[in-house]
């Protein structure tokens, strides 16, 4: 039997095919490497040894009938869905640019579009290995429980996860009255004050079940956020329904002491609904009023109480069933005893808000006067001393900042030590930002993109100073996620705190361990605030 020339020659390109082809589908596997989790398969993308997965669905679309309820649960598909894109961020007020201090953070740039649809994360990993077990680190991002997302720029996982060699998550969730808005004790949405926590309860839950696919241990997974992030850490410290699905924890700048009370909860929700014009009774037709609608009226409320002089804290965690208790008052939580943890702040938080940066000594003073009468003067003259080269516009922040950030992290520390249970460390930053020839000194936010070992950003610069915080302060939150504990071969030896010696890596230039830095301001501040607590 003869082979005919021409089926011949085509058999044989075939198999020329098939071995060319084989080479090209590993190489689509390793750029674009496809993991199945418990919902269905994902692709993502693979650069610099890094694969990035962006928009991963944790819980279902929360609009119309799912609009104030828990989390729901997202629907398993067939194929593959690719994770190349950022998902929703969610529907809130956009920053704007006026603040010069919203562009050295890229407040406006949070691609992904605003929507509903915002129950999504973005996860970073050396290699999608199942066999690998890496440490592994939730980020939720910052801008109180009203703004912000993980969408933005500083929250890019990628250096990170290539410096830790560890896999990183960032969330985003509900915020603002869709996440927070009480709407009474009773029926479905009896814990629509808290819908906003439960969303990240439900995005630890995606990654005790799903991580490991991606080369993650879910038996060491540390939660950190800096701002309203530090504050959502704090609060998941306290939840019932967080327990046991994080191993440590990290709250930068952000030490949240108190949830709001249903009776404040219920002021807030009646002037939204009154703007509305609506009653409690109609949660339907609530559920159907377009978000833009809901955020502008949940704008006038916050204008109105601006106007009555009151600081807008309309939405924000409610008391309830997901969180039964305030999350540090009157002592440290109970839920999270066993979790070792890491408090700090940055030494000159409060630039971030202040604009008058040609203050003068003689204003800084009178200030200072309306707040303590008598000490003024000597108040002063200690700040000025601590740093001599400071301006009026730093000292002014400074102190706004040890009685607001520094004063909250200090009672955590205080009390969360006070309660036993697993080790705390403090960290203070000093260490000033170049922006703006160092205007803003170590302000509010300076940490976070050294923490995510990644300084091409305004606050911090490419230096060889800057790389060696970074190295520091990342090396330390990786060594937390790993082991539980910060130390690591990057930094100086860390001592745990006490209320013996108060000790604190102080990370600045030289960064080094102290016992109790700043005590003197710790001590005449905490116990202004003792005494207000007493009614003196």
């Amino acid at each position: 039997m003869t082979t005919d020339r021409r089926t011949f020659i085509a058999a044989g390109a075939g198999m020329l095919g098939l071995a060319a082809a084989r080479p090209v589908l590993a190489a689509e596997d390793r750029l674009f490497p496809v993991v199945e989790t418990a919902e269905g398969k994902v692709r993502g993308v693979a650069s610099g040894g890094v694969a990035v997965f962006k928009g991963l669905r944790y819980g279902a679309d929360s609009s119309g009938a799912n609009r104030f309820l828990p989390p729901q649960p997202v629907t398993p598909w067939a194929g593959i869905q690719d994770a190349f894109d950022y998902g929703n961020i969610a529907p809130q007020i956009p920053g704007n640019r006026r603040h010069v201090y919203a562009d050295l953070i890229l407040n406006d740039l949070q691609p992904g579009g605003m929507g509903e649809d915002c129950l999504v994360l973005n996860l970073w990993t050396p290699e999608a290995n199942a066999n690998r077990k890496r440490p592994v680190i939730v980020r939720f991002h910052g801008g109180g429980f009203y703004g912000g997302s993980s969408n933005n720029p500083g929250g890019d996982g990628e250096m990170l996860a290539r410096f830790g060699d560890c896999v990183v998550v960032t969330v985003n969730h509900r915020l603002s009255s869709l996440g927070y808005l009480y709407l009474g004790d009773e029926g479905p949405f009896a814990d629509s004050g808290a819908a906003g926590m439960a969303d990240l309860v439900a995005s630890l839950r995606w990654v005790a079940r799903n991580v490991e696919a991606f080369g993650g241990d879910p038996a060491r997974v540390m939660i950190i956020g800096q701002s309203g992030g530090g504050a959502k850490v704090s609060h998941l410290m306290a939840m019932p329904s967080a327990k046991g699905l994080f191993s440590s924890a990290g709250v930068m700048s952000g030490s949240a002491l108190t949830s709001m009370t249903r009776d404040q909860a219920d002021k807030a929700a009646a002037q939204l609904l009154q703007r509305l014009g609506l009653r409690r009774d109609q949660v339907k037709e609530l559920q159907a009023v377009p978000f833009t609608t809901l955020l502008a009226a949940q704008a006038d409320v916050e204008a109105e109480e601006r106007r009555r002089g009151e600081a807008p804290r309309s939405f924000a965690p409610v008391l309830g069933e997901a969180i039964p208790h305030h999350p540090f008052t009157p002592g440290a939580p109970a839920e999270s005893r066993d979790i070792p943890l890491v408090v700090s702040t940055v030494l000159d938080e409060r630039t971030y808000r202040e604009t008058r940066f040609d203050m003068t000594w003689d204003e800084v003073l009178s200030t200072l006067q309306k707040r303590v009468g008598d000490d003024a003067q000597m108040l002063l003259s200690a700040y000025r001393d601590e740093t001599p080269a400071a301006t009026p516009f730093i000292i002014n922040a400074r102190i706004a900042s040890d009685t607001y950030f520094r004063l909250a992290a200090n009672t955590m520390l205080e009390r969360r030590v006070a309660a036993g249970g697993a080790p705390t460390w403090s960290y203070l930053w000093e260490a000033p930002s170049p922006a703006f020839d160092g205007r803003y000194g170590a302000t509010h936010g300076i940490d976070v993109a050294y923490s995510m070992h990644d300084i091409r950003f305004p606050l911090a610069g490419p230096s060889r100073d800057n790389v060696r915080l970074a190295d520091e302060i990342a090396g330390a939150w990786v060594a937390l996620a790993a082991a539980g504990d910060p130390n690591n071969p990057k930094t100086p030896t860390w001592p745990a705190y006490d209320l013996k010696d108060r000790s604190t890596l102080v990370i600045g230039h030289p960064s080094r361990a102290e016992k109790d830095p700043r005590g003197f301001f710790r001590e005449y501040w905490g116990k202004r605030a003792a005494a207000r607590a007493a009614g003196g």
